[in-house]
């Protein structure tokens, strides 16, 4: 049910492209993957997002453990039926949502027990209980159950947590039955190269058919995120295809792509949206500004989404200022189309072999982080 299929390496670098097959269909690599926390990217339907040109989807097992309930997803069908997506679907193991709420958790070998963020009852997340939660979900890939570390923290307090992170991936291996879902392993070691390289071999030791570089993009520079993905990277099957989780910035997509990343999730475009400040070919736009009252232009004159196409920047800020929900809906097309767009052109670039040229036209182009 699962095949990742590299078709072309780029040959000045480490960006390749290539093709995953799921049960649910085919997805090419690099690829960003649209965040459906609960079940939903938010203000968009099936077919908004069809059309923006998003090949998978990510949901969130935490979120679905707690509301409506996995029980629930799976006598509906499954989460492909539920929320009627009929392409690949992802799912993480609830680990980095259960220790960001740090204060309201308890760890030991067995697992987290925790407080829902919702009414405060008791619940209990294991290895083990990750993957029946995700069976249930249905989806066509599933993640383990790990312990992000956070940031800052000390070699010592890294390597005890990335520890249990590898006990851990070897009980989900073990509890793992589901012949139609692709688990992926997740490594973990904090901003620590040696630990990064350990465990990148402790997690490719326990063998599985993909692998998620985790713990990065939590407030660490962007060069050192840079480094610990080159520490991960070289240690980690060439044949396998490499998630880097919650990245990102388009810059920092860029960037790891040619380092040799193939798989990437955010919430950045769509809460972007919801907040107004929109990706374009010229850099990021601030749509609440004054500038845009009266610019009867297209947000992004090169750009053919739906939002572009019908609709100026004068009237996108009014829905804006004004609080309509269309506001959340227009802009958040537009920037799901724009990272689709992106992924596109950087698989174009890697097969004409000129990925490097393309990332310092992009930067020339929109200013990097620059803000209009």
């Amino acid at each position: 049910m699962f095949r990742f299929t590299i078709t072309h390496k780029d040959k000045n670098g480490a960006a390749r492209i290539g093709e995953i097959q799921t049960g649910h269909g085919t997805f090419s690599t690099p690829a960003f993957m649209p965040v459906g926390t609960q079940a939903s990217v938010k203000a968009m339907g099936p077919d908004d997002l069809a059309r923006c040109g998003a090949g998978i989807i990510l949901g969130n097992t935490y979120h679905l453990f707690l509301r409506p309930g996995h029980d629930l997803v799976r006598q509906m069908g499954g989460l492909h039926r539920f929320m009627n997506w009929g392409g690949p679907i992802l799912t993480d193991s609830g680990g980095y949502q259960v220790f960001s709420m740090r204060e309201l958790t308890k760890v030991s070998e067995e697992g987290v027990a925790f407080r829902s963020h919702l009414d405060g009852s008791k619940l209990f997340l294991s290895p083990e209980k990750s993957m029946e939660i995700q069976e249930a979900l249905g989806a066509d890939i599933i993640m383990a159950f790990d312990e992000p570390t956070p940031y800052p923290a000390s070699h010592a307090e890294t390597e005890k947590s990335m520890q249990l992170t590898t006990r851990w991936a070897r009980r989900c291996k073990v509890s793992h039955g589901s012949p139609s879902q692709a688990l992926f392993g997740i490594v973990q070691g904090g901003m620590f190269a040696d630990l990064r390289k350990r465990n990148a071999n402790e997690i490719v030791e326990t063998g599985f058919p993909g692998y998620a570089l985790g713990g990065l993009s939590v407030g660490e520079p962007m060069e050192l995120m840079a480094e610990m993905i080159d520490a991960t990277v070289p240690h980690l099957p060439e044949d396998k295809p490499r998630y880097l989780m919650g990245v990102g910035f388009p810059e920092d997509i860029i960037r790891s792509v040619l380092q040799g990343v193939d798989m990437f999730d955010c919430v950045l475009p769509t809460r972007n949206a919801r907040n107004g400040t929109l990706f374009t070919s010229s850099g990021r736009v601030l749509i609440k500004n004054a500038v845009y009252k009266d610019d009867p232009n297209p947000l992004d004159p090169e750009c053919a989404c739906y939002t572009c196409s019908n609709f100026s920047r004068a009237y996108l800020r009014h829905l804006f200022t004004a609080g309509e929900i269309l506001s959340y809906r227009l802009n958040t097309i537009h920037n799901l189309h724009y990272y689709m767009n992106l992924m596109k052109e950087i698989r174009e670039a890697i097969q004409d072999d000129r990925l490097d040229d393309y990332y310092r036209k992009w930067r020339v182009k929109t200013g990097g982080d620059k803000i209009r």
